[in-house]
């Protein structure tokens, strides 16, 4: 895969066809988590966009090393999600919001104790999902990323020191402290707002 993945990159440097395969290949799991870390499919979405649109301009100066092209690209998202950040005021959504967004409908008549108590569930789910995701925004971003990738994208600590360029042994560090601060922030948070 990796000499097929370089073959295609170096193919990229000046076929523009080339180029829109290695689009469809990785668009789905940049816009992913560029999803995740923002938390917001528009703006996800634009940011990917620069992210392409930075990688086809710095292509012709990408130079096959040990880091495969998908780190490369993961990097520019991460420095793309930084200025984000840098740029952006954040606000978490509304539940109105989500529930617009997900098609969320309320309860029929029927059965009405059983949907109504289904219901408080999928409301407590989404609430401790949005307020993990607004707890992880207020990190350091180094931890957002390391955080990001392991529990929203699913990555081995080895993908993740690909992608990121970061030892084995830091990634585990920064997952670890990352994770305490986590927890405590969300203890916290649930202490004041039962």
């Amino acid at each position: 895969m990796a000499e097929d993945e370089q073959k295609l990159v170096e193919q990229a440097k000046t076929d523009q066809q080339a180029f829109g395969k290695l689009f469809d290949i990785y668009y789905a799991p940049i816009v992913n988590y560029v999803l995740h870390r923002v938390g917001d499919l528009a703006t996800a979405e634009d940011i990917t966009s620069i992210v392409f649109f930075k990688a086809w301009h710095g292509l012709p100066k990408f130079e096959w090393r040990s880091v495969p092209f998908r780190a490369w690209l993961y990097r520019i998202a991460s420095n793309e999600i930084n200025t984000y950040f840098r740029q952006q005021k954040l606000h978490p959504s509304s539940l109105e919001a989500l529930f617009e967004s997900t098609g969320f409908e309320f309860p029929s008549l029927l059965n009405i104790e059983e949907e109504y108590s289904q219901y408080e569930q999928m409301l407590e789910q989404h609430q401790d999902f949005q307020l993990v995701h607004r707890l992880i925004l207020e990190l350091p971003i180094k931890y957002q990323e390391i955080l990001s990738l392991r529990y929203f994208e699913k990555k081995s600590l080895a993908e993740i020191s690909v992608l990121t360029g970061k030892r084995v042994g830091t990634i585990k560090s920064l997952l670890s402290r990352g994770t305490t601060k986590l927890h405590k922030a969300f203890a916290a948070h649930k202490r004041l707002h039962p």
